[in-house]
Order: C-alpha cells, then sequence, then structure tokens
C-alpha cells in the first residue's frame, strides 16, 4: 500500500470511529434532526422516493437526495437513531480525505494531514457530522465543484471541468440552486481577480451543463410534473427566495454573525487567525499569496461574505468555507507540528466524552427531543386514538411515537397559522386541530409543553384528564371517550 492509500485509510477509518461514535444513543432532535427523519420514513413507507412528505402532505423544504440517504440507512440498520446519523458521518469521513488529496496536491503530504487534522478537530465540523442535516452531503459535492475546477484550472486539463457539473448537479439534488449558484459564482470571481477572462468561455459550458440537468434536472422535472406550480412556487419561491430575502430568525440578522460562527465553529483552531494578522501587523506587509493561496482565501472569504449578505442566517450556512480554511491554517501551523498532533489527539478524546457525557443525555432528556415523552403512551396508544400537543410542536414525537399528532390551537387563531403564498407559515405543514373541537368520543392523549402548564385549567377541564407521565419538560394526559 502507498503512502497515500494509507494515509486515506487511516483518515476515514479515525473519521468514521469519531463521527459514529456513539450516534445509538443520541435522540433524534426538534426542529430540524426530527422532519429530516420523519419525512424519509413516510417516504419510505409509501413507496415513492420521489416526492418528500411528512404527515401524510408533500413537504418542498429540500431536494430528494439527503431523504434518499436515509432510506438507505433505515433499510441498512432499521428505522433507528444510529441509522438515521450513518451518512452524516460517513461524509464527515469523505470530507477529511478530500481535504488530505487536495492540500496534498496543491502543497504536499504533511501539508494535507495537517489540514485534515484540523478541519476533523474543528467544533462545528464534529458536531454537524454527527448531526441529521444536509450539510455535509452539501459539504463534499459543493467543495468537490471548486476541487475539481482548480485541478482542471491549474493543470491545463479541463476534462476536470465536467466533473464539476456532475458534483454541482448533486449539490442541487441535496440542497437546491445553490449548489450551482455559489460554487459556480466563486469560480468566476476567482479568475476576474485573475483578469482570465478567456477561461470563462474554456468552461466546458454545453457539455457540462447537460452533464448537470441530466444529474439534477430529472428530479426536478419529475417533481413539477407531478406537482406543477405548488412545489415551484413553495420550493423556489419560500424556501430558498425567502430566505435570502426574508429573515426567518430576525434577531441573529447581524453583521458580526458569521464571525462569531466562525470563532465557535473553529475551535480549538480559531487562535489563528488573530495570530496570522497579528504577525502581519508586527512585519508590517501583507502575507505573500501563492497562487493556491489566492484560491483558498477567495474560497473562504466569499461563502462567508455571501451568507452574510443573506437575510436569515443560519449556522450551518458557511461549513463549506472550512475547508479552504482549514488548509490556510495548516500552512500557518505548518513548522508547529508536535502542536497540530498534540492538539488533534487531545479533541478525539474531547469529543468522544462529550459524545457520552453531554450530547447523549442532554439530547435524551432536557426537552431537545419528545423521545421520553413518546414512551409514555407509545404502547397503549391505539390507531382511533387521538394525538394532540399543546404549546412547541415536536415532529419527534411523531417520530417515535408512530403517531400523527395534531397541533393545538383555538379554532379563531388556525386561519393565520396556516400556509398561506410567500411567507414562513409555509413550514406549519402539520395537521391542526382546535382547541374547542377536540373529539369527545375518542381516547384523546395530550402532550401539554411546559409553556402551557399555567394554562391547563383555563383550556381544558382538568378533571377530566389522567396523568400518565411527567417529564422535566412536558406532561402526557389521558381522557377516555364519553
Amino acid at each position: 500500500m502507498n503512502t497515500t492509500k494509507l494515509d486515506l485509510s487511516i483518515i476515514g477509518i479515525v473519521g468514521l470511529a469519531l463521527y459514529l461514535l456513539g450516534n445509538w444513543a443520541i435522540a433524534v432532535t426538534d426542529p430540524v434532526e426530527s422532519n429530516y427523519t420523519l419525512t424519509a420514513l413516510e417516504m419510505l413507507r409509501s413507496g415513492d422516493y420521489v416526492s418528500p412528505r411528512i404527515y401524510g402532505n408533500y413537504w418542498y423544504d429540500k431536494p430528494a437526495f439527503f431523504y434518499w440517504e436515509l432510506i438507505v440507512a433505515y433499510k441498512l440498520f432499521g428505522v433507528n437513531e444510529f441509522a438515521a446519523r450513518f451518512f452524516p458521518g460517513v461524509f464527515g469521513a469523505l470530507g477529511l480525505m478530500l481535504t488530505y488529496l487536495f492540500a496534498k496536491t496543491i502543497y504536499d503530504r504533511k501539508t494535507g494531514l495537517i489540514a485534515a487534522g484540523i478541519l476533523g478537530t474543528c467544533f462545528e465540523y464534529w458536531l454537524l457530522s454527527k448531526t441529521i442535516i444536509t450539510d455535509l452531503t452539501l459539504f463534499v459535492f459543493f467543495n468537490g465543484v471548486l476541487m475539481a475546477f482548480y485541478m482542471g484550472y491549474s493543470t491545463g486539463r479541463r476534462s476536470w471541468y465536467y466533473l464539476c457539473y456532475i458534483l454541482a448537479g448533486l449539490a442541487t439534488l441535496d440542497k437546491g440552486p445553490i449548489g450551482i449558484l455559489l460554487p459556480g459564482f466563486i469560480i468566476l470571481v476567482y479568475l476576474c481577480i485573475r483578469r482570465d477572462f478567456r477561461e470563462i468561455l474554456r468552461l466546458k459550458w454545453i457539455l457540462g451543463l447537460a452533464l448537470y440537468i441530466i444529474t439534477a434536472g430529472s428530479w426536478y422535472y419529475a417533481m413539477y410534473t407531478i406537482h406543477g406550480m405548488d412545489f415551484i412556487n413553495n420550493f423556489l419561491g419560500v424556501h430558498n427566495f425567502l430566505r435570502a430575502t426574508q429573515s426567518e430568525h430576525e434577531q441573529w440578522n447581524v453583521w458580526w454573525y458569521y464571525t462569531m460562527i466562525f470563532f465557535a465553529g473553529c475551535l480549538p483552531w480559531c487562535w489563528t487567525l488573530p495570530a496570522a494578522i497579528w504577525k502581519a501587523i508586527k512585519r508590517q506587509q501583507l502575507p505573500q499569496l501563492d497562487m493556491p493561496a489566492g484560491f483558498l482565501l477567495t474560497w473562504a472569504l466569499i461563502v462567508n461574505i455571501f451568507y452574510q449578505c443573506m437575510a436569515t442566517k443560519y449556522t450551518t450556512y458557511t461549513l463549506p468555507g472550512l475547508l479552504p480554511i482549514a488548509i490556510l491554517m495548516a500552512c500557518y501551523l505548518y513548522k508547529r507540528e508536535t502542536l497540530v498532533k498534540r492538539t488533534v489527539a487531545v479533541m478525539l478524546v474531547v469529543y468522544a466524552v462529550l459524545t457520552f457525557a453531554v450530547a447523549a443525555p442532554v439530547c435524551n432528556t432536557k426537552g431537545y427531543s419528545y423521545k421520553e415523552v413518546a414512551a409514555v403512551y407509545k404502547d397503549q396508544i391505539k390507531d382511533d386514538d387521538v394525538l394532540v400537543i399543546h404549546g412547541d410542536y415536536r415532529t419527534s414525537a411523531v417520530f417515535y411515537g408512530d403517531k400523527i399528532a395534531y397541533a393545538l390551537a383555538h379554532a379563531k387563531d388556525i386561519p393565520g397559522m396556516l400556509p398561506d403564498g410567500k411567507s414562513w407559515n409555509a413550514k406549519n405543514v402539520m395537521p391542526f386541530m382546535a382547541l374547542e373541537e377536540i373529539p369527545a368520543d375518542k381516547d384523546v392523549y395530550l402532550i401539554l409543553h411546559e409553556k402551557r402548564y399555567d394554562s391547563f385549567e383555563k383550556d381544558f377541564n382538568a378533571d377530566e384528564w389522567q396523568l400518565l407521565g411527567d417529564v422535566e419538560y412536558a406532561r402526557v394526559y389521558l381522557r377516555k371517550a364519553k
């Protein structure tokens, strides 16, 4: 086995061990993970692998690729937490291997190993490699586009550009149009910085776009054929255009948001940025950038600046920028190999401890999941019984309880909560039930979130309800049919 294959094997094995460790013990959490797991489960049970659906409704939040990953994992390992977290861990390990290969190619083996070690132990990368979301899949495909471009551009072997389009197609299947728009924008900006405008015309546009359309377009065409403008208006209008133009969480729409994410997400390596800035100040000159460093810096900056300009801010959006940052950090720490080795070793232990001492108990018992709540009623609730949630609606109750749950609200308030046009209400696809219309002729199970404890006697006839379970953050009641 040659050196590169040995390095890749070690990186892959360590990455898988780190990112899959303890996943069987970490409950599926709300509000994001449970949406993905339940959607994939409903697709699997329906036999419809084209149209994502949740609560029996078609769901246009994300394309199908990540749901397909979950379905494959369910078939391999059963419907459980380990299966749901399997492919994020696999793609996390793949991301490390790609980082090593790219850094080794544009610099040398030592840089590749350091970069993989830095990236693999960044807090954000570790966390998202264990989280049931689309971002690690996007990380691999998105960054694969830029790696393939640079290989083609720097070597003159433009057949690499065809791989760009295929990977952009896969990224688009995973996350949406951003899978081609943002890496394409980074490439164009980089070529403009280098004033190499002719290369823009050599990007294999015709056959490349054909490959892109074949890769990504088939699913989008099928969805449009089946669902028409409802798919276009919701997927593109709400879940893409609306996110870019209207903040979903206004308190985080601040200029320093992704600076904060950088320093938190890059722990324990984030000190390298202020150290590099201080070094440049002392020398009174900017560091000299070679061609690879210029590309990496352009790549990292545009990812962060682009998302800073978007109205909706999410902690995960700038994850693709961690790869070029990790390689730049590796260059800075090139002569501090011992420090890097010791830090990586310590962080591997730290993350193992965090998995079992923090992630597992917190996700299972602190209200981030309704797994404990579902355990109270799951074995006794019948098909004809009704399950309702009053307070924060948690999809994990449906995933773990295997029973559709209705969100309770007063009848006068429900019309204002339902999906209507291009607004964030489009995310309210759960079934609603009016408090005034809870059926009296059926057994009704009520999940009462702690936020509604004070209003229990006001909203319900307390004498009719039997307390079945009281966990830290919710209570479960039963009212027998009259």
